[in-house]
C-alpha cells in the first residue's frame, strides 16, 4: 500500500518551475499553487498581467491533489435549508455558481488541451437513513423548480440501477456533475499558466508581506519581489492575518484506493459509475477510476493528516467500504492518504478583499470545481469586476474560541457521531 495520493502518483510531475531567485516587480503575486492559484495565474496571464506564483511545496501537492476527484455541482446544503437561511435569490445564485464551476473546469481542460479524463458522470447523493430521504424529498420540488430542473429524485426501489448496495434509502441525482483525474488536470493547469507567461516558484514559501504605498513586498527564502496586487489562494497561510485563521477550521479528510477490480465487479457496485456521496455528517464519497479502481473517502476520524493518522483512518475507511459493498470481499488497498480541508462555519466558500489582500478560500470539502472557478473569478475581481464574486455579500463570522489549532475537533467529532446515530 502506497501512502501517497493515487492522483499524484499517476500524473507526470510539473517540470516548469522557476529555478532562479525570486525578485523584480509584477502586477500580481499569487500565494498558493493549488487549483485556485493556478487558475488565477492562468486567467491573469492570459489577460496580459505579469504574474509570480509562490508555492510552499509542489504545485497541487496539498488539497487540490489529495481529494476524491469529484467535480460536483450542487452545494453541501439541502437547497431548501439554504434558501431558508440566505433567501431564495442568494441561494439560487450560490447554487448556480457551483453549476458554473463544473463548466469552468470543462472549458479550461478543453481550451488548454489537458488530458485529465474529464467526464460528465452525474452525482448520486445517497440517503443513509429513511429520515434523510424524507428530508431530501420534502425539499426536492423547490430544488427542481428554482435551482436545478435536471435533478431527479431516486426512491429506494429504483436505487439498484445506481448502486449495488442495500445500505441506502433513496437519493437524488445531479446529472451536471462530473469527475476527472485531478493530478493530471493540476499538472496541465500549471503548464498552461507557465505557457501563458506566469512564473511559478515551487518550494518557495512567502515568509512576510509588507505593504507600502501602491506596492506589496513579499519576502521568501529565495529573495523578495514587489507586487501591485496579492491573491491569497491557500488556507490559513502564514501570510494570512489572524482574521483568516479565526474563520477557517482545518479538517482531515482521508482516502483509500483499491486494486483494479475489473469490469464485472465494478458493474456490481456502481453500474452507472457516477460520483457518489452519502448524507451522514461523517459520511463517505466515492467513485471509480478509468483503470477500474474504487476511490473511497471520508472524514473517518476527526484528526489532521499524518502518516500514523492516515494509516488509522485508512483502516476505518476499509471497514466502511466492506460494510457497504460486502460482495467485493477483502480487496487489496493500493493507496491511502490524508488531506486537509479548510472549512468555514457555514460550509460556504468566502472570497473578496480585506486590507488590500485578495482571497478565495474556505471551500469546505467541495473545492475541486469551485477552486478552479474562483481562480478565474478572482482574476475578474482584481481587474475591477467585484460583482463577479458570487460570495461577495456573505457575512463571515469567526469560529468562537478558535485562534489557531482546532483544539475542539475531538468534541465536535463526538457530537457529529451522536447526531449521525440519532438523526
Amino acid at each position: 500500500m502506497r501512502m501517497v495520493p493515487y492522483w499524484l502518483d499517476t500524473a507526470t510531475p510539473f517540470a516548469g518551475a522557476e529555478t532562479g531567485p525570486v525578485g523584480g516587480e509584477v502586477d500580481v503575486a499569487v500565494i498558493g499553487g493549488g487549483f485556485t492559484g493556478l487558475s488565477a495565474a492562468l486567467a491573469l496571464a492570459r489577460s496580459g498581467a505579469t504574474v509570480a506564483l509562490l508555492e510552499r511545496g509542489r504545485v497541487v501537492g496539498q488539497a487540490s491533489g489529495r481529494n476524491g476527484g469529484h467535480v460536483n455541482n450542487g452545494t453541501a446544503h439541502n437547497f431548501a435549508a439554504l434558501a431558508g437561511s440566505l433567501g431564495l435569490d442568494r441561494a439560487r445564485r450560490i447554487y448556480h455558481a457551483f453549476d458554473a464551476a463544473v463548466d469552468t473546469v470543462e472549458r479550461i481542460a478543453r481550451e488548454e488541451g489537458i488530458a485529465c479524463d474529464f467526464r460528465r458522470s452525474g452525482k448520486i447523493k445517497l440517503a443513509a437513513k429513511p429520515a434523510h430521504y424524507d428530508s431530501i424529498a420534502r425539499g426536492f420540488e423547490l430544488l427542481q423548480r428554482e435551482a436545478d430542473p435536471e435533478a431527479r429524485l431516486v426512491p429506494r426501489e429504483g436505487l439498484r440501477q445506481e448502486i449495488g448496495s442495500d445500505a441506502f434509502f433513496g437519493g437524488v441525482l445531479f446529472p451536471k456533475s462530473a469527475q476527472m483525474h485531478v493530478g493530471r488536470f493540476g499538472m496541465g493547469l500549471a503548464e498552461a499558466a507557465r505557457r501563458r507567461g506566469a512564473r511559478i516558484f515551487e518550494d518557495t514559501p512567502g515568509t512576510a508581506r509588507r505593504r507600502a504605498a501602491a506596492w506589496h513586498r513579499i519576502t521568501t527564502p529565495r529573495g523578495a519581489l514587489r507586487a501591485k496586487q496579492v491573491l491569497l489562494a491557500t488556507g490559513a497561510s502564514r501570510l494570512g492575518p489572524m482574521y483568516f485563521r479565526r474563520r477557517l477550521v482545518p479538517l482531515g479528510s482521508f482516502v483509500i484506493v483499491t486494486e483494479p477490480l475489473g469490469a464485472e465487479r465494478i458493474a456490481s457496485i456502481m453500474p452507472t459509475q457516477r460520483t457518489a456521496t452519502t448524507t451522514r455528517i461523517i459520511g463517505n464519497y466515492f467513485r471509480t477510476t478509468p483503470d477500474g479502481r474504487l476511490v473511497w473517502g471520508g472524514r473517518a476520524r476527526f484528526a489532521l493528516p499524518s502518516l500514523a493518522s492516515d494509516v488509522k483512518s485508512g483502516r476505518v475507511l476499509e471497514e466502511g467500504l466492506h460494510r457497504i459493498f460486502p460482495q467485493l470481499g477483502r480487496v487489496r488497498i493500493d493507496y491511502c492518504w490524508g488531506g486537509t480541508i479548510d472549512a468555514t462555519q457555514d460550509r460556504l466558500p468566502r472570497a473578496g478583499e480585506r486590507d488590500g489582500l485578495f482571497y478565495a478560500t474556505g471551500y469546505s470539502g467541495h473545492g475541486v470545481q469551485m477552486s478552479v472557478h474562483m481562480g478565474q473569478v478572482m482574476a475578474e475581481v482584481m481587474g475591477g469586476r467585484a460583482e463577479a464574486n458570487p460570495f461577495r455579500d456573505l457575512e463571515w463570522r469567526p469560529v468562537p474560541g478558535h485562534f489557531g489549532p482546532p483544539w475542539f475537533m475531538p468534541l465536535v467529532g463526538l457530537y457529529y457521531r451522536f447526531k449521525d446515530r440519532v438523526a
